[in-house]
């Protein structure tokens, strides 16, 4: 360990040990956004953190508010206020900073403006939808650990056929490839085509699991979405869109309130399903500001009802002086009826009768 004024080992006196000052280098960087503090401590392994001009080498080192602490040179900026963000990732994105390949990462795609964010979790190259991001490492790994009990739900478009007496075994867990999964839930939604349509919730997320799972019964997957994470859910946010969380909803997260906030659309119970997104394999229901086309009426207008239940009466068309009453039309095999407003009808050629 290298030595520096804010190591532990400094100050202790024969058989006592002082306490240590500050906090871990790995939290500081995860409270700066820099890193989660998984990452934060491969930085500090690869040599790219340095407290006050030392490079680290380990990431058992407390930090002082006094202290210098920089990252490839640069100076750590101090610790921001929790932030949170619902971002709907689309197919075709990494989510890492940095990919060895080159190929574009979710981070290339954020809005202009955006601090320095992590992710909490990962979607995959392939998948698309909710994806929270964060400038806090703290809350990251507060909303990822499968201890705190939120869950992830999914809709996944799979190639083959199955049964929900099949998706229900997956309740029990399953071991693909010796790697053991924990309960899922897991309803079919139907068919479309060759595919089937599934919505999953689970707790723990592990990579690529939808897809190694569903594989283990027959079914490739051809498209996954994420709906909701915990009580965030993506709703109509636009792909490519990202929308911040309201900051007293982040206070509650800080301290451990994961439910969802007063006065807002419930999420979806584990085991329920989130409802189908237009577009994402089930019918869009009808608005109800677009009612359903009445038979025989063109545009699906329903006369308004009076206070007896039948139809409203037609209003009688007012006729001002000197103005010519129309001419009632005679019925098919029939006299000719009353013309509008109650008028005597009289002959076409014939004199008006007196009144």
């Amino acid at each position: 360990m290298v030595s520096h004024p804010s190591d532990p080992s400094r100050g202790r006196r024969s058989g006592q040990a002082s306490p240590a000052r500050g906090e871990r280098v790995a939290r500081v960087l995860a409270r700066a956004g820099v890193a989660s503090r998984r990452e934060a401590e491969r930085l500090i392994e690869a040599g790219r953190v340095a407290l006050n001009g030392v490079v680290l080498t380990s990431p058992a080192v407390n930090v002082a508010p006094d202290d210098l602490l920089t990252l490839d040179g640069q100076p750590v900026a101090e610790r921001e206020p929790a932030r949170l963000w619902r971002y709907h990732k689309p197919a075709g994105l990494i989510t890492t900073h940095k990919d060895p390949k080159g190929r574009p990462t979710v981070f290339d795609r954020l809005p202009a403006g955006m601090p320095r964010v992590i992710s909490v979790g990962r979607l995959d190259l392939n998948s698309e939808g909710l994806l929270l991001l964060t400038n806090d490492g703290d809350l990251a790994r507060t909303l990822e650990l499968p201890a705190t009990g939120l869950a992830r739900f999914y809709r996944a478009r799979a190639f083959g056929r199955t049964s929900q007496e099949k998706l229900d075994r997956l309740k029990a867990g399953i071991t693909v490839d010796g790697v053991a999964y924990g309960p899922i839930e897991a309803h079919l939604d139907g068919g479309q085509g060759s595919n089937v349509w599934i919505t999953l919730s689970l707790a723990e997320g592990k990579n690529r699991e939808v897809r190694k799972v569903l594989e283990a019964l027959g079914l490739k997957v051809n498209r996954l979405i994420r709906v909701a994470y915990g009580p965030f859910e993506l709703g109509d946010l636009a792909s490519g869109a990202v929308d911040e969380v309201q900051p007293r909803r982040v206070k509650g997260l800080l301290q451990g309130d994961f439910a969802a906030p007063p006065g807002s659309k419930a999420p979806p119970r584990r085991g329920a399903g989130p409802k189908a997104k237009p577009g994402v394999g089930a019918k869009t229901p009808r608005s109800a500001s677009k009612p359903r086309p009445a038979p025989g009426r063109p545009g699906g207008a329903r006369p308004q009802r009076t206070a007896a239940g039948g139809d409203s009466p037609k209003p009688k068309t007012a006729y001002k002086p000197g103005w010519a009453r129309p001419k009632s039309r005679p019925k098919p095999g029939g006299k000719a009826g009353k013309p509008p407003g109650g008028g005597r009808s009289r002959s076409p050629s014939g004199p008006r009768p007196p009144r």
